[in-house]
């Protein structure tokens, strides 16, 4: 069920603009739903909620960006445990590089956080954990939107 919730992402992603690339699936997240910054709680509101996810989602929604970014991970697999996540390795992110290189022209790239810069290369923009939501919106939005005025996002 995961690889073809996966397949059926990236094929309607194929035109999108923007790739937004993170970390790592976290324990809570892509491990559990397949899709990069997605929840099973967003997908069927059942299952565990991912709060990275949430916001990315939400974000992305508020700024109609949804359809036109596909979401990734410099490591496409869950580094860690059921119960937690860890930093991935150097030998994980150089083995996730070459999905991630095929998944590159024609687009361009954001990275959340400073792990997925390092590995992705292109526009930094601040991972939404820890407090930095609104500066991840404003980067997204910066970057990603052009600007264009929105209404006020708000983590609730």
């Amino acid at each position: 069920m995961l690889r073809h919730r996966l397949e059926n992402y990236l094929a309607a992603r194929t035109h999108a603009r923007f790739l937004l690339v993170g970390e790592a699936p976290g324990y809570r997240g892509a491990r559990i739903s397949g899709l990069p910054f997605a929840s099973e709680r967003q997908l069927t509101g059942t299952g565990p909620a991912e709060a990275t996810a949430t916001i990315v989602r939400a974000t992305l929604e508020e700024l109609e960006l949804e359809d036109d970014v596909l979401c990734w991970n410099a490591v496409p697999t869950h580094p860690g445990t059921e119960t937690g996540n860890r930093r991935p390795t150097r030998v994980e992110i150089h083995a996730g590089r070459r999905f991630l290189e095929r998944l590159v022209p024609g687009r361009r790239v954001i990275a959340v956080g400073r792990i997925a810069a390092a590995a992705a290369g292109g526009t930094y923009v601040r991972h939404p954990s820890h407090g930095g939501a609104e500066a991840f919106r404003n980067g997204l939005l910066r970057f990603a939107a052009g600007g264009r005025p929105v209404r006020r996002f708000s983590v609730r």
